[in-house]
């Protein structure tokens, strides 16, 4: 009788290759989308394949005005259609070789944490802040082509002038993205009768949302806001993995500033893979504060 594939029952260096058991798959997704900030506050679209193609409203249908037995007048609402393509992301973690003793669903618990991490942060740098970015398109960049950069520091007046950035395109923000170090300049953020915009118990500045993006990227002094509903992501695949006992890694050294050879150092290296999609369906919807330049 042919013997059946149990990842409880198999060791990892028995199945070096193939897809992360399901049960360990759904725990490193949930950590990915419990802590990027993309998929915090986008909108999730179903994918089955690298590129999916689905319509939004550009613009509603309209009411109007009936006297009793006229006829009712018809609208058509503005239909776009977009299409939002997958691209790859994929981390490799040099571990010692006692790693390969480990049974598979073990192992990918012990590096859940790291994985995760590592593709949320590269995620929301890319849709958020336009680093090293594989997407047409990002908050940063829509909120420059929108023409909605408000140039100054964090203080009452400016987040006021962001939120009025975005009225002007008939949008209202249902976030903000920050990071810790602004909570100084939050908190001094106050009107006439020294009240502060920021709410820090609630999460929120002056009723909104707030989230911190933990980024090196994302400079001290900078702030977006938006309407998130027209930020969409998708995840096609589940995450693959494959690993490697001989590899020679060039991207990372070690202290001495040689490469990492996983055969002379008794080590293996993990590489995760994971297909992510993005598409943002209106630049009007995201605003930007940010210092002058050269300040």
């Amino acid at each position: 009788m042919a013997q059946t594939f149990s990842p409880d029952n198999v060791l990892v260096y028995e199945q070096k290759d193939g897809s992360i058991p399901d049960a360990q798959n759904a725990l490193i997704l949930q950590d990915v989308i419990e802590n990027s900030k993309i998929m915090q506050l986008g909108v999730f679209q179903e994918m089955d394949g690298k590129e999916k193609s689905f319509e939004f409203f550009a613009e509603g249908p309209g009411a109007y005005w009936v006297g009793e037995t006229e006829k009712i007048q018809t609208s058509k609402p503005t239909m776009l259609q977009a299409t939002m393509r997958a691209h790859k992301l994929a981390v490799i973690l040099p571990v010692s070789r006692e790693y390969l003793q480990y049974k598979v669903p073990a192992f990918f618990e012990a590096i859940r944490p790291k994985v995760a991490e590592a593709f949320y942060k590269k995620f929301d740098e890319a849709g958020i802040l336009n680093v090293a970015n594989p997407f047409p398109q990002s908050v940063d960049e829509s909120a420059v082509a929108a023409g909605n950069v408000v140039e100054g520091e964090i203080n009452y007046t400016n987040i006021l002038a962001l939120q009025d950035a975005l009225y002007d395109g008939d949008e209202e923000a249902n976030a903000v993205i920050s990071k810790v170090q602004n909570n100084t300049a939050l908190r001094g953020s106050v009107d006439a009768n020294n009240v502060s915009l920021f709410d820090r118990q609630a999460g929120t500045v002056d009723g909104i949302t707030a989230v911190n993006l933990k980024s090196a990227a994302l400079e001290k002094g900078t702030l977006y806001a938006g309407n998130f509903d027209h930020l969409h992501y998708g995840i096609p695949f589940n995450i693959n993995y494959k690993i490697s006992e001989d590899a020679q890694l060039s991207t990372i050294t070690n202290a001495d500033g040689s490469p990492i050879n996983l055969f002379e150092q008794e080590m293996v290296a993990l590489r995760v893979t994971m297909d992510v999609a993005l598409m943002i369906t209106k630049d009007e919807a995201f605003a930007k504060l940010t210092a002058p330049a050269g300040v």
